[in-house]
Order: C-alpha cells, then sequence, then structure tokens
C-alpha cells in the first residue's frame, strides 16, 4: 500500500502500524495533486460519504493560510476536533515528503485526542505532478487531477499520475466545455500506470464521489485484515 516508483502495490504494511498499546493504528491516505484540482472537495465528499460508519479525521496542508481547513470546517463535514490544519511554510511537497514532521505531528494528535480512529485523510497543499507522500507519513496515496487541466495531463506522467495507489480524474462534468476527451485520458492513464486504479469523478453529480469511496473502503478492509 505504500507509494514507491514501480507497479508492486500489493498491501505492504508500514513498520509502525500499531499504537504503543499494541492495537493497530488509523489508515492513513495522502491526497495529493496540482491547485484546483479538487482535493479539498474530494476530501469533503469523503467525510460525507464515510463519517456515519467510519471514525476518520482530516489533515490540510496550506502554505500560509488554513484556508483548506476552514473550507472543511464552514461545510461542517466533520465536527471541528477531527480536523487539522499544517501552515507548510514552503512549496507543499516539502511538508508530506521531505520534512513531515508537522504532518506526522498532526496525525497523531488526531489519534490521541480524538482516536481509536479508522482513518485519516492527508490533504497536501496544491502542488505539481511530481508531488508523493513519504511512505513514513501515508499508507497509500490518491493523486487527484481535473480534466480542465488538459486532457494531456496523464500523457505527461509524472510521479503523482504514474505512482499513486489511485489516480482520480476529477470534474468530468466539464469535458464537453473545455475540449477534454475522457476516452483519451482513461488510455494514456492505462498506459502509464498499468495495472493501478483509475477513477473518474464529478463531485456535482450525486454520488460523483462512489468510486472513490469503494476504493477506500478496500484499502480499510485489506489494512484492517
Amino acid at each position: 500500500m505504500h507509494l514507491d516508483h514501480g507497479h508492486d502495490h500489493h498491501g505492504a504494511v508500514s513498520a509502525d502500524a500499531h499504537r504503543p498499546d499494541g492495537t493497530r493504528r488509523a489508515l492513513r491516505i495522502g491526497l495529493g495533486g496540482p491547485v484546483g484540482s479538487g482535493k479539498t472537495a474530494t476530501v469533503a465528499a469523503l467525510c460525507r460519504a464515510l463519517r456515519d460508519t467510519l471514525s476518520l479525521a482530516v489533515v490540510t496542508n496550506d502554505i500560509y493560510t488554513r484556508e483548506d481547513a476552514e473550507f472543511l470546517l464552514r461545510n461542517a463535514v466533520l465536527p471541528p476536533e477531527r480536523i487539522q490544519a499544517v501552515e507548510t511554510g514552503a512549496c507543499p511537497h516539502t511538508a508530506i515528503r521531505d520534512d513531515i514532521s508537522a504532518n506526522l505531528e498532526a496525525v497523531e494528535e488526531l489519534e490521541d485526542t480524538v482516536g481509536p480512529l479508522d482513518l485519516i485523510l492527508v490533504e497536501s497543499g496544491g502542488d505539481n505532478l511530481t508531488a508523493t507522500f513519504s511512505k513514513g507519513l501515508v499508507d497509500a496515496q490518491i493523486f487527484v487531477i481535473d480534466v480542465a487541466g488538459g486532457d494531456d495531463i496523464p500523457r505527461k506522467g509524472g510521479p503523482g499520475v504514474t505512482t499513486a495507489d489511485l489516480l482520480v480524474v476529477n470534474k468530468t462534468d466539464l469535458a464537453p466545455h473545455v475540449g477534454s476527451d475522457l476516452d483519451r485520458m482513461a488510455r494514456d492513464a492505462a498506459e502509464q500506470r498499468g495495472e493501478l486504479p483509475v477513477a473518474f469523478t464529478s463531485l456535482r453529480a450525486e454520488n460523483g464521489v462512489a468510486p472513490v469511496v469503494d476504493w477506500v473502503r478496500a484499502q480499510l478492509g485489506a489494512w484492517t485484515a
């Protein structure tokens, strides 16, 4: 379930998968992607879909603000104590890949204060196609792109597109308006990613986040098995 630079993702469990008392800690899933791709909206939709059946929390990352956390709070997707904001003060992927201490502290604090948790979502600040999460921070990564960014994004590749455990192509409802070819994006993504899954979403549609919810539930099933 960890990220690497190949396509071998068959349920590896991190070395620190348990709490000090021996119980299994929460599954940690990172969400990365370019600015405006819909990461925060995807996090919000996941929270609404999962909050009644799972104990979950969120860590957001912004460079100098708490904007993403405040969006989640305004929309009341989770109680305030289940949402932590990290101000990175630097390039977004620095805080999720290079110096993960602030994010790791936020994750562990959530486990201590509102746990036990089933799932923690860690949302990166908006970044480019190279953004990936450290294996020491998350157990699996979702990378979110959107059709308005151009239907050539899957073909361009980059670690986020090619190695994320799930690639989400968001805002499919905009495809006719921006001239993006969804079939082409699907073919290019499959060529870049091999057997790694791709989900197409439109969060404006009823239950439009369902493919991502199903994937998250499958990861949880493997994590707790």
